[in-house]
């Protein structure tokens, strides 16, 4: 008499939870802000609660800022989002793996356009605009994305709430804080992100954290499930 096999694994289910996925894109915010910020001319490209408040800057004539740098970024951002929405709209209802996948996959291309932009083209005034319109058209397209997904305290980008989070339902706070692991490591993910960059840009230039930036993306396309 023989054993019947065990069941084949739901497609949905296999590959990489998709809170460890959001967490390692939190660590490609970290790369992506610190080659905006350091290498681009003060902007922003992930972080847009940031990069408003620098337009506010630029706007009223601090030195060091810009304002056509930070509108494009805004507006690619932007631009972004609306094609994540669509895309959203688009799979609503089927697989949450293949939308996922689908677009980390359109991110990772972007930023590996982005990264060969940067290698060819090194220290001009097109390949700075050409980068910020890239890197925020790939987190906007992401952030819609990240946020149709719903997954809480994983926003990849933003960490205001996070941190209140963290600190509001602490011990100190109301001490209900059951989700402090995953806040916690959204934080260590961002600042681990946001170091390699830094260290990258003044060591390496911009190519080579975008493409790992990237490589990270494209990976994570692969290896993504739709489960929590």
């Amino acid at each position: 008499m023989t054993t019947p096999s065990p069941p084949a694994p739901e497609p949905e289910t296999r590959g990489v939870r998709l809170v460890t996925v959001l967490l390692a894109l939190t660590v490609v915010s970290g790369l992506i802000d610190a080659v905006s910020y350091l290498g681009l001319g003060r902007v922003f490209t992930a972080n847009m609660t940031g990069n408003v408040v620098v337009l506010g800057f630029a706007a009223a004539g601090a030195p060091g800022f810009s304002v056509p740098l930070t509108a494009t970024s805004l507006g690619c951002f932007l631009l972004g989002a609306v094609a994540g929405g669509r895309a959203a709209a688009r799979f609503d209802g089927g697989s949450r793996r293949g939308w996922a996948r689908r677009i980390l996959a359109t991110e990772a291309a972007l930023l590996g356009g982005s990264a060969a932009v940067a290698f060819a083209w090194p220290d001009t005034t097109g390949t700075r605009y050409a980068l910020i319109a890239l890197t925020a058209f790939a987190l906007g397209m992401r952030n819609a994305t990240v946020r149709k997904l719903g997954i809480p305290d994983l926003t990849t980008t933003v960490l205001t709430m996070t941190l209140t989070g963290l600190a509001s339902e602490s011990r100190l706070g109301d001490a209900t804080g059951h989700r402090s692991p995953r806040r916690t490591a959204a934080v260590v993910a961002m600042v681990a992100g946001a170091c390699l960059g830094a260290w990258l840009v003044l060591h390496q230039g911009l190519g080579v954290p975008l493409l790992i930036a990237a490589a990270i993306s494209g990976v994570l396309a692969v290896v993504a499930s739709g489960r929590e």
